[in-house]
């Protein structure tokens, strides 16, 4: 089953340090700053990835649509906002989907229709990590993956519910 990363672009933006500092000198430097660590992640793990971008306030009656580097870029229409969007996606989507958002309301949203969620900071780390393996030209291993020696005993009354544990084995694909 292919993934598909769908992004609340200013969101993600706004929860870095890094690139809320880009966007500050300018939106479109942050943008592009995003789109440039995507880019980087995506040469290593090759999955689908659609960012969404708010233009509600845009003059543009359609929704916009482009593609760069490999990602899909889309700005809502004009009195839409980027959630509308990305909840649309992630109904259509359902299983296949990975929303990337800090906002409770779209996780929630998500969640309802079988999508797997990951806080944009979380993701983030995700992102330097891929672009550190690339500047290494191999592959960084998360320190979660790795395995431990222990004697506690692991059995039902620890699982997690079957939904989370879907959700984090599709994040564990990221």
């Amino acid at each position: 089953m292919a993934l598909h990363i769908v992004i609340d672009g200013y969101n993600l933006i706004r929860q870095s340090s890094t690139l809320s500092a880009m966007e500050y000198i300018s939106t479109q430097e942050g943008r592009d700053g995003l789109l440039k660590l995507l880019a980087q992640y995506k040469k290593i793990r090759p999955h689908k990835i659609t960012v969404v971008f708010d233009a509600a306030y845009g003059n543009s009656f359609a929704e916009s649509k482009t593609r760069q580097r490999g990602i899909t870029i889309i700005f809502s229409r004009k009195g839409e906002l980027a959630d509308d969007v990305i909840k649309r996606i992630a109904a259509k989507e359902r299983e296949r989907a990975i929303v990337v958002t800090s906002d409770n309301d779209i996780v929630d949203f998500a969640v309802r229709h079988d999508a797997a969620t990951i806080d944009s900071q979380e993701f983030e780390a995700k992102l330097t990590m891929a672009s550190y393996a690339e500047m290494k030209g191999g592959e960084v291993e998360d320190e979660e993956s790795g395995w431990s020696r222990t004697t506690k005993k692991k059995g039902p009354a620890r699982r997690l519910p079957r939904q989370r544990r879907k959700s984090r084995r599709k994040i564990s694909k990221l």
